[in-house]
């Protein structure tokens, strides 16, 4: 037994590791290993970090153009043409030499627009649930195949 042990000893490949400089090489190899693994994990992090950043600064973009939005709407609602429109739907109130007409209910509903859903509104519903790029496919169908029935 210790006769093969000496024998795999003298074995060249062995004694190349017994030698400093592969020694040496080998610790080096390990340190510059670890150096990389700790730079990649910093990598990591910061791109991380940053995504939260970048993700964050597109809220306060959007809660900025939300506020400017309700500064412009507060601005308005303190206009006389708000005070006015407001004052003519909420009293039925009209500008002095203008005349109002009361038209009954039952004669407006019989002149207006029907509003319920019809069957393009829920053709138009149905495709609005199905995924872009199967909306993308009909549209393209449609061209081709000189189809107008769906929008």
């Amino acid at each position: 037994m210790f006769e093969k042990i000496k024998k795999y000893q003298k074995h060249p490949y062995i004694q190349q590791f017994r030698d400093v400089r592969a020694i040496g090489l080998a610790v080096f190899g390990v340190i510059a290993l670890m150096v990389t693994w700790s730079g990649i994990k910093a990598v990591q992090t910061n791109y991380g970090l940053q995504k939260q950043i970048s993700g964050l600064q597109q809220q306060n973009a959007v809660t900025e153009l939300l506020n400017n939005n309700q500064k412009l709407q507060n601005q308005y609602l303190n206009t006389n043409e708000f005070l006015e429109l407001s004052a003519r739907r909420e009293f039925g109130l009209a500008a002095p030499g203008e005349k109002v007409l009361l038209v009954p209910q039952n004669v407006a509903l019989a002149h207006a627009k029907d509003l319920s859903v019809d069957e393009t509104t829920n053709q138009n519903l149905a495709s609005a649930n199905k995924p872009m790029y199967q909306q993308n496919f009909e549209h393209w169908m449609d061209f081709f195949f000189h189809r107008t029935t769906s929008n």
